[in-house]
């Protein structure tokens, strides 16, 4: 799989290209929100999401058949930014199950800050 070109796809709402990165009994879960879907449903959800988007990949880990990747997500506009971990399982170069970890970016909770440990990364 060409993991760039999927997420090229996937910011993109590529609907027609993506499905050709799944197996057609494909599962994907989205942990923050408690939500499976089968393929169709999924290219449903992220081509219907509202808004233009664009990312960065900001890592890229294969072991055998098992993909991850930690993504830097956000509107054309840059008025907010996500991140994204998933992990990948592929099967024939296709992926079989897909599992996300989105997270909206902000700052260190104020309790945090009071405390003053840690630093920002950028």
């Amino acid at each position: 799989m060409n993991t760039e070109r999927f997420w090229k796809d996937i910011l993109e709402q590529n609907e027609k290209a993506l499905p050709d990165y799944f197996h057609p009994d494909a599962v994907i879960r989205w942990h923050c929100t408690n939500e499976k879907f089968t393929v169709n449903e999924f290219i449903c959800a992220n081509c219907e999401y509202p808004g233009s988007w664009d990312g960065e990949i900001e890592r890229i880990e294969s072991l055998g058949s098992k993909l991850i990747t930690a993504i830097n997500v956000y509107p054309r506009d840059r008025s907010a930014s996500f991140h994204v971990v998933s992990f990948f399982e592929l099967k024939d170069g296709l992926i079989m199950s897909l599992d996300e970890y989105w997270s909206d970016d902000g700052e260190a909770p104020s309790w945090r800050k009071e405390m003053g440990v840690g630093k920002p990364i950028r």
